[in-house]
């Protein structure tokens, strides 16, 4: 596995081999989540790109940018056993020189949501991911569906600027007890890991409640707070919307999803799932 970790070098490896690439942007800390992205990308091209870097432009003023969790040994380490081909880890000049003022952004799908509660969040993702698209020119990218709002805005803004690339989606991994794996689950203490497993609680009873015939999102929504609200988790918001255009809808129909973030203590855990009726 090469290590490389500037823009120059990245393109002379790119211009020097046959055959597809997959590629994984990540910004570290990498768990099984990562992994089961790796070995799709791993089936389906010659070669497999990982990116480490975390984006300072998609956090916000209060979160947790120079507190995200980082273990470069164990990261690279990882990439190495599943035999990546390359692992990207410029640093933030390399990807944000001092004159650096540009900007993308896809307007209506990052405003609400989580765009509404992280303002500016998906600019700073879809301006970062269409640069390593730029760099990288994989034939394929891996997103986790546990991030489904970015793999929307990130799918928006491929198909708008006609970037050659097949975006190419992973399921939720979680633990046993249903937690979605998280960079962030490092930061809960012993009782929020028990408790947050409310969250995939609640998804389970959104898609119980549609399989007893439940149609009414405000039915379904006011069930799952009445759920996670028997917990210390502080909900941020419930949201049931079209799946690819993430607007809200009144009854259920079609694919739907169903997403939410909830906060235990000061960590800001999301997770959704698509509803099968």
């Amino acid at each position: 596995m090469l290590v490389i970790k500037t823009i120059t070098e990245l393109r002379k490896w790119r211009n020097s081999i046959k055959g597809t690439v997959g590629f994984i942007p990540t910004m570290g800390y990498l768990h099984e989540g990562h992994v089961s992205l790796v070995n799709l990308a791993r089936k389906d091209n010659e070669h497999v790109v990982v990116s480490i870097f975390v984006n300072p432009k998609q956090f916000g003023p209060g979160e947790d940018y120079k507190k995200y969790p980082s273990d470069e040994k164990h990261d690279l380490e990882l990439l190495e056993k599943f035999h990546v081909s390359v692992a990207f880890l410029p640093d933030v000049e390399e990807i944000y020189p001092p004159d650096f003022e540009s900007k993308i952004s896809v307007t209506k799908m990052s405003i609400i949501l989580e765009g509404e509660k992280r303002p500016g969040h998906f600019d700073g993702v879809a301006t970062v991911v269409a640069k390593l698209f730029n760099i990288i020119q994989p034939n394929r990218a891996y997103f986790g569906q546990k991030d489904a709002q970015q793999v929307a805005v990130i799918k928006k803004m491929v198909s708008d600027l006609q970037f050659p690339i097949a975006i190419k989606v992973g399921e939720t991994i979680r633990q046993k007890d249903g937690l979605a794996l998280s960079s962030r689950n490092t930061f809960l203490n012993e009782k929020d890991k028990k408790e947050s497993t409310v969250i995939y609680q609640s998804l389970l009873l959104a898609q119980n409640l549609v399989n007893k015939g439940v149609r009414n999102s405000r039915e379904i929504m006011t069930a799952m707070r009445q759920l996670i609200e028997k917990t210390s988790g502080k909900i941020d918001y419930i949201s049931i919307a079209d799946s690819q255009k993430l607007n809200e809808i009144e009854n259920i129909h079609g694919d739907t999803l169903v997403s939410l973030a909830v906060y235990f203590d000061k960590t800001r855990l999301i997770d959704n799932c698509i509803l099968k009726i």
